[in-house]
Order: structure tokens, then C-alpha cells, then sequence
């Protein structure tokens, strides 16, 4: 894990090489990638917990083990809801089988659908699991570049924070992705190889 893409040095080129390594895994081997991931994150759920989770699109890692397994156990589970021209996410509950989309957020073929339910911002969460592009051995995420978890986890910085985990496969980690003052740190990332954690005390420099 965290080695650098070759000939990628923006934000828009190692997004773009990232992408194409997640998507060309062999399908065999992103499923099982897939489970492995789901098992590892498993580790994180406690009864009566408010866990934050994503709608996975595109060849993103999906979490349907980990959301059945967390409610199964108890656990509250989330989804984000993403109010038009704001940046800043509310949290819905996890939809039932039978509960369709308020609507569907987005212009092409990947939408994400937003449910309704009863809101909360991300200080009343416990646990948020965060989708990447890419992620370094610092913390920082490389995100679909919206802004909206930086924006979120910035706007209550001085309340509760919620422990922040970037679930990706193991090809999304990268030696250093470029930052920006506001860009939020991860307190974990969670992969097929397991758990790491980063101490807040290294540094970029």
C-alpha cells in the first residue's frame, strides 16, 4: 500500500489513475477484495452505535455485508442526504427494502438516491464511513472533488467529531495526495489487507 501513480501529480490525473485501477480488478478478485473489506469493518459496529454510510457507485467498494451485519447488531445506520445549493450533508436513515428515493441527486448515469427520514447533522453520528478516490498514508482522502465531507466535518469541527474511516481497496492508497488546508483527515482506513490507523502527529512536511 501507499505507492505513488506513475506520471500523476494533480488532483484530476491521480483521481483518474486511481479510478482505472479500481475498475480494472478482475471481477473474481474485487469480490473477494470486496467481502474481505466488509469482514475488516465488521469490527467497528456496537449496538445502539449511529453509523454513517455511502451509497456505492461506479466501481466504488460496496458495504451491503457491513450495513446488514451492522443492523443485525443494532446499530443505527445512516445515509447522507445532500440538500440542493448546500454543501453541507445532513444524514438520513438507512432506506428499508420497500422505501424508494425522495429523489436522485446527480446528471449521468450514476445517480445517488436520497431518502427521506428524520435528519441529523454529523456531530449526533458516532461513526462516518467514507468513500474515496484515493487515500495516503497521512489520512487525507482524495474524494470525488464536491467538497461536501470536507465542508461537513469543518462546519462542527468545534463540536463532537465523529470517527471518520475511508473504506477503499487496497490499489486507492497512495504514498501522497496533494492537500488543501481544509481537506479532513481519516482516522482509519479499511481494506482487503486490514485496518490501518494514522497518528495525527505526522505531518506532510
Amino acid at each position: 500500500m501507499f505507492t505513488q501513480p506513475e506520471n500523476a501529480h494533480s488532483k484530476k490525473e491521480i483521481r483518474r489513475a486511481l479510478r482505472l485501477a479500481r475498475k480494472m480488478q478482475p471481477e473474481n478478485q474485487r469480490k473477494r477484495r470486496e467481502l474481505q473489506a466488509n469482514r475488516q469493518l465488521k469490527s467497528h459496529i456496537k449496538r445502539g452505535k449511529r453509523i454513517a454510510v455511502y451509497w456505492g457507485i461506479g466501481s466504488e467498494l460496496r458495504l451491503d455485508h457491513f450495513i446488514q451485519a451492522a443492523k443485525k447488531r443494532g446499530a443505527h445506520v445512516y445515509l447522507p442526504y445532500i440538500e440542493p445549493h448546500s454543501l453541507r450533508l445532513w444524514f438520513t436513515p438507512y432506506p428499508n427494502g420497500s422505501l424508494k428515493p425522495e429523489r436522485k441527486r446527480g446528471k449521468s448515469k450514476l445517480y445517488v438516491p436520497q431518502f427521506q427520514g428524520k435528519k441529523l447533522r454529523a456531530d449526533r453520528l458516532h461513526m462516518v464511513v467514507l468513500p474515496i478516490v484515493g487515500i495516503d498514508k497521512c489520512g487525507y482522502r482524495l474524494g470525488q472533488g464536491g467538497g461536501y465531507y470536507d465542508f461537513t466535518f469543518a462546519a462542527c469541527q468545534h463540536k463532537l467529531q465523529p470517527h471518520k474511516i475511508a473504506v477503499g481497496y487496497a490499489c486507492q492508497s497512495v504514498a501522497s495526495l496533494p492537500c488543501e488546508p481544509h481537506d479532513i483527515r481519516a482516522h482509519k482506513f479499511v481494506s482487503e489487507r486490514g485496518i490501518h490507523r494514522f497518528s495525527y502527529r505526522s505531518d506532510k512536511g
